[in-house]
């Protein structure tokens, strides 16, 4: 496994790379869980499909288990002090904006690799952040293509 090996690897790469890889994993969970909300899978199944480590594992995970709407995610999620202030920024009914938040939790943390110096998370930080980027590109283009220019800045994380 993939963080495993970032932490054998030990020292500022095991530091930065466990704080993203654990927001990557956090992040997964929180979308499985909104996804499946509604529909027929358990929560044993739904447990089965979270990672083994991350900021929410274990206790998080039990919690996201069992939520059955978007307050008891919410809930779950702002018990941790990372994610409280996400969704503090996070009006109520607003579940919506939770991925364009995550997105900027997410280009803040890759950011920050940078400030740190001889280690390999700089290449993981840089290559999130050009996903990003094309994600930037892909919705001007497609507020061009469906005449919504007025929107552009709705949908854009910006990197710096």
């Amino acid at each position: 496994d993939f963080a495993a090996f970032c932490n054998k690897l030990g020292g500022t790469t095991a530091e930065v790379m466990s704080d993203l890889l654990a927001f990557e994993a956090d992040r997964r969970a929180l979308n499985i869980t909104l996804n499946s909300i509604g529909t027929e899978l358990t929560r044993d199944d739904r447990k089965k499909l979270y990672s083994n480590f991350g900021l929410l594992y274990p206790h998080g995970h039990n919690e996201l288990s069992i939520a059955e709407d978007f307050d008891q995610i919410r809930a779950a999620m702002e018990k941790v002090p990372a994610y409280a202030n996400v969704f503090l920024k996070l009006g109520y009914g607003e579940a919506q904006m939770l991925d364009k938040l995550l997105y900027e939790e997410e280009v803040k943390r890759c950011c920050a690799c940078f400030e740190q110096q001889f280690h390999y998370g700089v290449f993981y930080a840089y290559m999130k952040l050009r996903e990003q980027e094309i994600r930037n590109i892909m919705w001007v283009s497609e507020c061009v293509a469906q005449d919504q220019k007025a929107r552009i800045n709705d949908g854009i994380v910006f990197l710096f």
